[in-house]
């Protein structure tokens, strides 16, 4: 059996933390004239050096305080657009380079309006750690302005005495990167995000970068993944939303610095609410879906990227699950079997948990 522990941690939503994003100025042109960006472009090169130099001290004197290397940002999102605007940085100056980066950019608070549906592993990192006491890793689900969902994380210990306790965040936050992708493109299929080298996990945020993803990165359930031939690997499940469809898709890393977001195919990929077993059961990749929006599947896969609409295995019974349940993440492995956190939605939306065991084969090696 295993022992709960009620918490007094509260993690709430927080308008104060801040990243760079880039700001979208249309490229091509109404009539016979120049572009917006084209426009703005060229003031900023009929500036004089003094003029210029003012001018991104004001911004600086704004921004930098709250944001971090906040003049390589600037000058990173010029580079970004450079070709686009038929540029040549070596005939500008780093002042009015990076004055052009800031015009393209906009500050975004990515967790003002929420903080929810935190999903925890054991972190990648155990060095140092005293007997018994384990490191963590959590993901959680941000909420930002427009209420766009994006993916952050948090650092904690969980000690000998069963004390969870979280890091300090790090004064700044930073976005990933997605290196070599054009200014003008939204790619379809999968994509690879990088943490920038000096950033801390906790300090890092994946936003959306897809076409599929373009209005969130919903409810990321992460598991720490043990595969066959014994290499280990951090797989989340987790929702793209566009503001009119969603799909599953899966985070897949083994370092924490670099982020395969992949997109999943099958009929039941086409829902959401999916997570991961922990390894294989059986020979076959396994996961919970919610395939019909109310009830649980069980479903089997030699791919893990591919999905079919599986066994039903929990429905809705008691009185605080009736509209319906869905899982709180990855089942947990436990000599009596597997473990699955439920949430039921009962009457006036109120959400409770519950723990059922599920009906499944429970042997370490099948």
């Amino acid at each position: 059996m295993l022992d709960l522990f009620t918490h007094d941690l509260r993690l709430r939503a927080d308008p104060s933390r801040v990243v760079v994003r880039p700001f979208h100025i249309a490229w091509q042109s109404n009539g016979a004239g120049p572009s917006r960006s084209e426009r703005l472009v060229a003031n900023v090169l009929g500036m004089s050096p003094g003029e210029a130099r003012h001018q991104l001290e004001v911004v600086l004197k704004d921004f930098e305080a709250r944001h971090w290397q906040t003049r390589r940002v600037f000058m990173t999102r010029y580079d970004e657009i450079e070709g686009m605007l038929g540029l040549n940085g070596a005939e500008i100056g780093d002042e009015k380079r990076q004055l052009i980066g800031a015009y393209f950019c906009h500050e975004y608070s990515y967790a003002a309006a929420a903080l929810m549906n935190p999903s925890a592993v054991p972190h990648y990192d155990q060095s140092g750690m005293p007997q018994g006491s384990l490191r963590i890793l959590m993901s959680l689900r941000a909420v930002g302005e427009g209420h766009i969902s994006s993916v952050a994380f948090r650092e904690g210990i969980i000690t000998d005495r069963q004390q969870l306790k979280l890091a300090p965040e790090p004064p700044f936050a930073t976005a990933t990167d997605a290196v070599g992708r054009g200014e003008m493109e939204m790619p379809s299929g999968p994509v690879t995000v990088y943490r920038h080298r000096d950033s801390t996990l906790s300090g890092t945020v994946i936003f959306p970068i897809t076409e599929a993803q373009s209005k969130g990165l919903e409810d990321l359930r992460i598991v720490h993944f043990r595969h066959d031939d014994g290499s280990e690997e951090w797989i989340g499940t987790y929702t793209a939303y566009n503001g009119s469809q969603i799909q599953s898709e899966l985070l897949r890393t083994k370092d924490f610095r670099a982020f395969d977001l992949v997109p999943m195919t099958g009929p039941a990929a086409r829902n959401k609410g999916m997570a991961l077993f922990p390894r294989k059961v059986g020979g076959q990749y396994m996961m919970i879906g919610r395939s019909d929006g109310e009830n649980l599947f069980l479903l089997k896969s030699d791919q893990l990227g591919h999905w079919e609409d599986g066994e039903k295995i929990l429905t809705p019974t008691y009185p605080w699950e009736l509209v319906q349940i869905g899982n709180c993440g990855p089942p947990i492995e436990l000599d009596e079997g597997w473990l699955l956190l439920t949430h039921g939605v009962g009457a006036m939306r109120k959400y409770s948990i519950g723990g059922p065991q599920l009906p499944i084969c429970t042997s370490s090696h099948g």
